[in-house]
Formats: C-alpha cells, sequence, structure tokens
C-alpha cells in the first residue's frame, strides 16, 4: 500500500461517525480514502446513510495529524497494514459487514489457502480442558491448520503454546494496539509466535485494552476462522460471545461437552443442548464436519510391512476389507460402535495409512 494512501485511510478512521461499515460504503463509492475528502458534499450526500453531520465531520482537518502521527509509528515499527480490499486481507473476514477496514499486524503471517480455526474458552482453565486441547491440536497438527486465539490468560495462551510446539501457525488477535502487550506476563510469548505466525489488531498505538475492545476483537476472532472451538466456558464469558458472533458469520462452532455438575462446562453444555455448537469429542468429529480431506492435506503415510492395530481397530479394517467403501455411519451400525467412536478410529487408521477417506463421506481399506 502507497503511503498517501494509508494516510488517507487513517484520517478517513479518525473522522467521527465513520465505522467500519460506513467507511467501506464511502471507499466503494469514491474509490479511495483520499478521494472521499475531495469529493463534493452533494455527492456525498446522495450516498445512503450520510447526513449533514457527517459531511461536517469530514471537514475535521484535525484528523490528517491524528493520521500522520499513526502513519509515523507504524513506519518507525515496521508494522504491516492490510486492506480490506488487499488480496492478504483475511477471506473470510472480507464477508463479514462490520469486519474492519484495516487490520494492522506483525510476524510473519500467511494465510494462503491454510485451514484456519480459532479456539477460545475460560481464563480458568481446569485440567480436562488443558489435556483435552492438548490432543486436539496433536491430532489435528498432520492437517497443518492455523491456529487463532485471542492470546488472552487459560485457553487462549494455551492453544497458542501448543500451536508452537507442533510446529503450526498461531495468530493472536489483540484488543489494544501493536505499541504494547497484554497481559504483560504474555510477553515472553511474542518472538517466538512472530516467528510463525504473529498478531492481528484494528487497534492504534493509541488504544488500551479496554473492556469495549476485547468483544470488538472476538469478532475478529470468529470472523477470519472456518470453525470456533469453545474448549470450556462457565455459563457466561466472552467465549460464548465468540461463538454465537461465529454462529451469526454461518460459521461452524464446536463445544467440548463436560459434566454437568463442572462450572466451565456450564457455557459449552448450554451451547450443545440449544444446537449453537457442535459437540465435540475429538479431532475426528471435526475433520468430519468440515469435511476435510485427510487424502489430500497430509503427506502419503507409507503403510508398513507390520502395522500394529488394537481389537476395534481390526475389527473396522476387516469390515472394510469385506464389503469395500462404506459410509462412516454404515460402519459404526454395522461394527456397533457409536458414532463418536469410529470417527476417532478411522482418524487413527487413517494415520497409520491402512485406510482412506473418499469423496461423500467413505472409507475403504488400503
Amino acid at each position: 500500500m502507497k503511503e498517501q494512501d494509508l494516510f488517507y485511510l487513517l484520517a478517513l478512521q479518525r473522522v467521527e461517525g465513520v465505522g467500519d461499515i460506513m467507511a467501506k460504503k464511502l471507499l466503494t463509492h469514491c474509490g479511495s480514502a483520499e478521494a472521499v475528502f475531495k469529493t463534493k458534499t452533494a455527492q456525498l450526500y446522495a450516498i445512503d446513510g450520510v447526513g449533514s453531520m457527517l459531511l461536517k465531520n469530514l471537514k475535521d482537518k484535525s484528523v490528517f495529524d491524528k493520521a500522520n502521527k499513526e502513519l509515523e509509528f507504524i513506519k518507525s515499527n515496521g508494522i504491516n497494514v492490510v486492506h480490506f480490499q488487499d488480496e492478504n486481507y483475511p477471506d473470510r473476514l472480507k464477508h463479514c459487514i462490520d469486519g474492519p477496514a484495516l487490520l494492522f499486524t506483525s510476524g510473519n503471517i500467511d494465510l494462503k489457502n491454510r485451514k484456519i480455526i480459532s479456539i477460545v474458552g475460560t481464563r480458568q482453565i481446569t485440567s480436562y480442558g488443558s489435556e483435552f486441547c492438548r490432543k486436539l491440536i496433536e491430532d489435528l497438527a498432520p492437517l497443518n491448520p492455523i491456529i487463532v486465539s485471542g492470546f488472552a490468560y487459560g485457553v487462549d495462551i494455551l492453544a497458542h503454546q501448543l500451536a508452537m510446539e507442533n510446529n503450526l501457525q498461531t495468530i493472536g488477535v489483540l484488543a489494544h494496539g501493536l505499541n504494547q502487550i497484554y497481559p504483560k506476563t504474555h510477553k515472553k510469548y511474542v518472538a517466538r509466535m512472530e516467528q510463525n505466525g504473529g498478531f492481528i489488531t484494528e487497534f492504534w498505538s493509541s488504544s488500551n485494552p479496554d473492556k469495549e475492545n476485547f468483544v470488538r476483537r472476538n469478532r475478529i476472532v470468529a470472523g477470519m476462522s472456518e470453525a470456533t472451538i469453545v474448549i470450556e466456558s462457565a455459563e457466561r464469558g466472552g467465549s460464548l460471545i465468540t461463538a454465537n458472533m461465529a454462529n451469526d458469520y454461518n460459521r461452524d462452532v464446536f463445544a467440548v461437552p463436560g459434566r454437568t455438575t463442572d462450572k466451565y462446562s456450564a457455557g459449552c453444555n448450554n451451547l450443545i443442548k440449544t444446537q449453537r455448537a457442535n459437540l465435540l469429542n475429538s479431532a475426528a468429529d471435526l475433520i468430519y464436519i468440515l469435511n476435510w480431506d485427510l487424502e489430500k492435506e497430509v503427506k502419503p503415510v507409507q503403510k508398513q510391512l507390520f502395522i500394529s492395530l488394537d481389537e476395534d481397530e481390526q475389527k473396522v479394517y476387516d469390515y472394510l476389507l469385506k464389503t469395500g467403501k462404506e459410509l462412516m455411519d454404515i460402519i459404526a451400525l454395522n461394527c456397533d460402535f457409536p458414532i463418536y467412536k469410529i470417527s476417532g478410529l478411522l482418524l487413527n487408521m487413517e494415520l497409520k495409512g491402512v485406510v482412506r477417506p473418499l469423496p461423500g463421506k467413505l472409507f475403504e481399506a488400503i
């Protein structure tokens, strides 16, 4: 992006009454941010939603001083700025009407041709949630997804850590500018995250991590991802707001079930009960519902001469050898396994190289 274009985009963001939706409308109509400031009043007034107060605010020259100050911060700190019409703007976020007009990023973020999932949850994560998160990310690692979260305490930072442990790209979406890190105790993770992934925010360097910013941040977490996973949540919490936003954006939502007596499973159980989230027992459930094709995404697994299958896996393998390709539901029925168990068995068998998925959610023995 040219410096002059960025300058006017920043100035437009500082015009009172111009939010993300209005900014996009003005830019689409006028062609550029500079043109917005130079277009005649009568032409601007003809745009739906533009009133006399907004026209008055567009004549406020102080926005240029603010834009110049932020531009200097961006240049001196090597921050990348992405415009909503740019090719490298998160593709799914482009389809969200309230997606940010500008995003500020740091690190080495590559969103091209990648599966992106968000993992969110309580800040008071339990051992149950921690173990589930660890197993989930380990099992998804062969598919090389990008793990997105909010860099907060609890589930968020654990998801980022586990992604790094499994050499996966991970992105922290911040509720403040890139001039600071919140919480400060997480500053130790910044350098490593920026090696393979990094940080995204819509906030200027003058923004602090105020309460309302976290809600705005959540729409980016939900909007840029193919699916949002809630690991643990109390009856109320920010992760439930993210899940609701994901539903509003027509994204898939998954929730990890827990005991009815567990405080931090109440939110997840309620999401499942009200059919606002798919029940998530394992990585296989996610792969099945999102229709991810392991055969295309994972490097071919060479079949070993001697493969160790447990009793249940052997039963499934023998059935597929006898019948040929078959639907997962039919395999579960004829092998007398519940669907949640058969999905996990088939995933393990795929990774061992003894079965493979086919279009139409079919499986066959190799």
